[in-house]
């Protein structure tokens, strides 16, 4: 019998390549020269076209302070809700919760509260994000059915040049849509070989307000910031890397943050944390033997206080593992393999006095909740250099999923196989061809933390309650040359038995159907001496069995997006000054039908549509360095220079109109922010 995917077959030729690796289809190599670690090269998805690095030279330019800064410049990436803690990112339509999301290969896990986002991270901290669209390689992690996105953050090594021994850089900035931002890094080699690192955010921000000038009530908030990180050589081919962050944010906001807030509405205290704890370790000792261990500690918690019905309510997340990898290079072969372990906990309660909360609850016995969650995974992936044109890669992964209500009793699990195959075809010097097919799985893991709680005799876990499965398709051409690079792209991902929290049946998990994304991307970039452009184009059809998706009725699950269209030029106008200018433009999206679960429930007679409209936005930057050696650094960005009124597609649309629903909409994006920042680097 072949292999299976929770009972699904894995695609023939997968099985055909993956058994024949495993069988001995590899040849040993001569031994290694070297083992230092400035030869190890990074290995690249094959297969893919859309995958997508940022760099922190691009963040500082256009003064980066949110998820959607961060990722302005992506076609496949979008981010809706304004509101900093309110904002989700996602992916080709799908909403983060399907991908898997790391820190310096922390995984940041579950969901506290539905109607905030679940990923923060903060811009000044960053050395790379990586994004990969769409279900990858064997190595891509546990979940990853929608893609992955891997920040990286900066150490001692990437601030200090190998004879200077100590450094810092403190920066000021100004928002006049509201608010400022303020900053300081230490760094210095403890020795020749280590290196400390020491950074600390604070960031201060009014109401916004929006395109027309109304303010944006319950958009005022707090964020700090520390973060710290000591990293060194053990031995000559052994590096440990030593990271903790603490990230904190706090303001007043609407009962659910990611919608609006009208004048006069009563707004809650929120308190927002997250910690994050990561071991890094890599062992060189040969060609054979390069290995990677990762071990990780996050502990996320949020509490709102409603004063007006329960009173304090909070949510804590902890995620705690491990991720252990070894590369091997054997002759044409790099050989990934490793097995990785994640225990995820969260909890909600009520936190004020009994006698506050106990009319509320669904039961007035019960006022803590917890579930306990685990994913254990096995993987390995080959990279074969076939020719000196072709790459193959092909992989195997095996996850085992489990899940406990520790509250009720209840619980579930699951297991599968997932494979991927993948080429990188150099068709002429200039042409490469690139195809890919992927499997994933995931099984149910905890659940919303504020949606926890359960009436007496419910059963929120359908007992035959199968693992999702996703197979994601991928073909992609690409031109280079000394100016050029152009790249195509077109795929189609299909997850089946998606597992989903329908409205109207309290808290009840079960497979609801096929969520359906297809579309392609068009990207290209002309580099010639001074200049710099980039310009995309991106589309993408979600669908769950057939109908459209939308961020309000599909909350946590996708969320749809009309077609994108970018363009970004860049000019070094001369040594010491550059400039920028980025367009986006989004098409409409009209006659969407909703509400066709309210219809099945009864909540009303007749589905209803609504709209999208389209919209364009212009960011500009100027970046002036006075002196060569670039200690001082003085910033000018303005984002949405032409004051554009919109509501991001990637957020929740806008169902006003509909009786019963007023108030049910995502915030307006911001206004014209004139954005003035001054750097010292010492």
């Amino acid at each position: 019998m072949a292999p299976t995917l929770s009972g699904k077959k894995l695609h023939p030729l997968v099985v055909s390549l993956s058994l024949a690796f495993m069988a001995g289809n590899v040849y040993a190599a001569d031994a290694a020269e070297s083992t230092d670690f400035d030869d190890i090269e990074s290995v690249v998805v094959v297969g893919q076209t859309t995958n997508t690095e940022i760099t922190p030279e691009e963040l500082e330019k256009y003064q980066a302070n949110d998820l959607a800064d961060i990722f302005r410049f992506v076609p496949s990436v979008s981010v809706g809700g304004s509101l900093g803690i309110a904002q989700k990112v996602y992916i080709r339509g799908l909403e983060d919760t399907l991908f898997n999301v790391t820190v310096d290969g922390a995984p940041q896990t579950g969901t506290l509260f539905h109607h905030i986002g679940r990923v923060a991270i903060e811009p000044e901290l960053l050395k790379e994000v990586e994004v990969q669209a769409g279900a990858g390689e064997a190595t891509s992690g546990a979940g990853a059915i929608g893609g992955a996105i891997r920040f990286k953050t900066k150490n001692v090594d990437d601030l200090l040049d190998s004879d200077e021994r100590f450094g810092g850089s403190l920066k000021a900035g100004y928002f006049s849509n509201d608010g400022y931002k303020a900053s300081g890094t230490f760094y210095g080699r403890l020795t020749d070989s280590w290196g400390l690192l020491g950074s600390y955010v604070y960031v201060d921000r009014n109401n916004m307000e929006d395109g027309d000038g109304n303010e944006l009530y319950g958009t005022s908030a707090k964020q700090k910031l520390g973060f710290f990180k000591v990293n060194g050589e053990l031995t000559d081919n052994q590096n440990l890397t030593i990271s903790y962050e603490n990230r904190n944010e706090q303001g007043e906001f609407g009962a659910r943050p990611n919608w609006p807030t009208l004048e006069g509405d009563t707004l809650y205290p929120m308190d927002a944390e997250r910690e994050t704890f990561v071991v890094n370790h890599q062992f060189l000792a040969s060609e054979y033997i390069n290995l990677e261990t990762t071990l990780f500690h996050t502990q996320s918690s949020v509490e709102q206080n409603r004063f007006d019905r329960w009173g304090k309510y909070g949510a804590d997340m902890t995620t705690y593992g491990f991720d252990i990898r070894n590369l091997s290079q054997l002759g044409q072969h790099a050989l990934t393999y490793g097995i990785e372990y994640r225990k995820d906990e969260v909890s909600s309660q009520y936190l004020a006095p009994v006698d506050v909360w106990q009319n509320w609850a669904w039961d007035p016995l019960v006022g803590k909740f917890k579930e306990e969650g685990e994913v254990k995974g096995i993987y390995i992936q080959d990279h074969w250099q076939l020719t000196a044109d072709l790459l193959l890669s092909f992989g195997l992964r095996y996850d085992e999923y489990s899940l406990e209500q520790v509250t009720y009793g209840d619980k579930t699990d699951s297991d599968g196989v997932s494979g991927n195959i993948g080429l990188n075809y150099d068709l002429h010097e200039n042409w490469r061809v690139t195809a890919g097919y992927a499997q994933a799985m995931r099984g149910k893991e905890v659940g919303d933390a504020f949606t926890l709680e359960q009436a007496p005799g419910w059963t929120s876990i359908d007992p035959d309650l199968k693992a999702e499965e996703v197979d994601n398709t991928e073909l992609g051409l690409t031109y280079h040359d000394e100016y050029w690079q152009l790249t195509a792209t077109v795929y189609q991902s299909d997850i089946d038995n998606v597992i989903y929290d329908q409205l109207g049946r309290g808290v009840y998990f079960e497979n609801v159907g096929k969520l359906e994304t297809k579309g392609f991307e068009l990207r290209g970039v002309f580099a010639y001496e001074d200049w710099r452009v980039q310009a995309s184009y991106s589309n993408n059809d979600a669908e769950l069995n057939g109908e459209t998706v939308e961020g309000y009725e599909h909350i946590g699950l996708a969320n749809a997006r009309g077609d994108t269209f970018g363009l970004n030029v860049n000019y070094t106008l001369t040594d010491t000054i550059q400039m920028g200018w980025n367009a986006n433009y989004v098409s409409s999206l009209n006659d969407i039908e909703v509400l066709q679960r309210g219809v099945d429930i009864g909540w009303i007679d007749q589905t209803q549509f609504i709209d999208k409209p389209s919209y364009q936005v212009h960011d500009i930057y100027v970046q002036w360095l006075p002196f060569y050696d670039e200690t001082l650094n003085i910033n000018l960005a303005v984002q949405n220079l032409f004051d554009e009124q919109y509501r991001d597609h990637s957020s929740v649309g806008d169902y006003n109109h509909v009786a019963g629903w007023e108030g049910v909409a995502g915030l307006y994006e911001a206004g014209r922010d004139i954005r003035l920042s001054l750097g010292y680097q010492f």
